[in-house]
């Protein structure tokens, strides 16, 4: 009887094995969204609108507005605190930074900082928030537990993004007027070095796997590669024309490279630094790198696209429509989503990806005469066809190594069953 009622809820019409990504839903925010931060404590995504001077919250779940908080005049970057659940936002005409309670959601204090603060990097090993600060020529130092300023540093030209080495407890920051990269220490706030690197350095990201730093530089159209041991320069990497955004995928220990205006993208291997291959299309700007699916995602500006990229294959998959002008990323791991801030629509585009098993709820039915095979001894495969048998997170096991659960059976590259076993 137990089993039987069991069949009757497992019912269902369609199963499909699914490796896809597609667009979910829209969330209309504030005006020219800006930037994109995830909080992973409360499954929630912050969204700083550039032109309505506020931050909209996003529930990470149910992908609707939670609420908007104020900010400083023209919100332009975010960063998340996972010690103290705090966001902090930069604001770029006020000079200062906000700061919101990740859980209620409201501002805590404002912070002043130096002059036009866009980007913000955050140490856990010390509880830190580093802001450059782009006309003042300086990076502030926040205590992410007090929110009292600690020190500003004076770096190099126009600082223009941070990156941070936890193997080594560095700060990285690209100054684009004096075409070199401050090395900061974490710990000690003071500073490490100067590194000269190509013209016009533009973006940053690290390699924990060789423990290196990655600099691209819009005006001489290359990569530095940095050791982040020594502070060496190891290798310079020719890529494409205007290279403005870097993304790392542990998976294949690749670096991926936008070269914003040859409309291209440079994968770089990540211990050889050689180059594996150049994707092109469309007009990519920004990335974000899903490392649950493998997935590089490209948002293609003017043409308000966003380009799925195969991070093992490094071949397109596919391409989503989204909204206009989209210009920055987030991604939610705890549901698989990419958010998509665009910038030109006021509005944040919402990418679900999937991979492994997927059933049709909506074609739940009560019959005890179709439906899922309850067995507790050996799994009866047809003969004479081609079979695989998946768990529920999509993966192929062995019909011998069966345990307990929810099983499904594709025969002739289709899934055709679904099947309990129990003990």
């Amino acid at each position: 009887m137990k089993n039987m009622k069991l069949c009757a809820i497992l019912i269902f019409a369609f199963i499909t094995l699914t490796n896809a990504q597609w667009l979910e839903t829209t969330i209309a925010v504030g005006a020219t969204p800006r930037a994109l931060v995830y909080n992973p404590t409360n499954n929630k995504v912050y969204c700083a609108n550039f032109y309505s001077d506020n931050v909209t919250v996003i529930d990470g779940a149910t992908n609707t507005v939670i609420t908007t908080t104020g900010a400083g005049n023209g919100p332009w970057g975010l960063t998340y605190n996972p010690t103290n659940n705090k966001v902090y936002c930069a604001n770029w005409g006020s000079n200062d930074v906000t700061v919101i309670d990740g859980a209620a959601d409201t501002i805590i204090t404002t912070i002043a900082v130096g002059v036009r603060p866009r980007r913000m990097v955050y140490n856990p090993t010390n509880n830190k928030v580093y802001c450059a600060n782009l006309d003042s020529d300086n990076v502030t130092v926040i205590d992410g537990a007090t929110n009292a300023v600690i020190t500003t540093i004076a770096v190099g030209g126009r600082p223009y993004v941070l990156v941070y080495n936890p193997t080594h407890n560095k700060v990285y920051c690209a100054n684009r007027n004096s075409d070199d990269v401050t090395v900061i220490d974490g710990a000690a706030d003071t500073i490490i070095t100067t590194i000269a690197v190509g013209s016009l350095p533009r973006a940053l990201v690290y390699n924990p796997t060789h423990n290196k730093v990655y600099c691209a530089n819009d005006g001489s159209d290359n990569v530095t590669v940095i050791d982040g041991a020594t502070n060496a320069v190891i290798d310079t990497i020719a890529v494409g024309n205007g290279p403005c955004t870097l993304v790392y995928n542990p998976t294949n220990d690749k670096v991926y490279c936008v070269n914003e205006s040859s409309a291209n993208v440079t994968v770089i291997d990540g211990a050889t630094n050689a180059v594996i291959t150049t994707i092109g299309f469309g007009d990519p700007y920004r990335m974000v790198y899903n490392a649950t699916n493998n997935k590089v995602y490209c948002a293609n500006y003017w043409g308000s696209t966003v380009t799925v990229i195969d991070g093992a294959a490094d071949t397109i998959i596919r391409t989503i429509p989204v909204g206009i002008e989209p210009c920055a990323f987030t991604w939610n791991y705890a549901q698989n989503r990419t958010y998509v801030a665009n910038y030109g629509s006021n509005n944040v585009s919402v990418i679900r990806d999937v991979t492994g098993i997927e059933e049709d709820k909506t074609s739940i039915v009560e019959s005890n005469d179709v439906g899922a095979t309850i067995f507790s001894g050996p799994l009866q495969l047809p003969k004479g066809k081609e079979w695989k048998v998946f768990d529920i997170t999509g993966r192929v096991v062995e019909p011998d190594k069966i345990q307990p659960g929810i099983y499904f059976i594709e025969v002739d590259g289709m899934v055709t069953q679904k099947v309990v076993k129990v003990r």
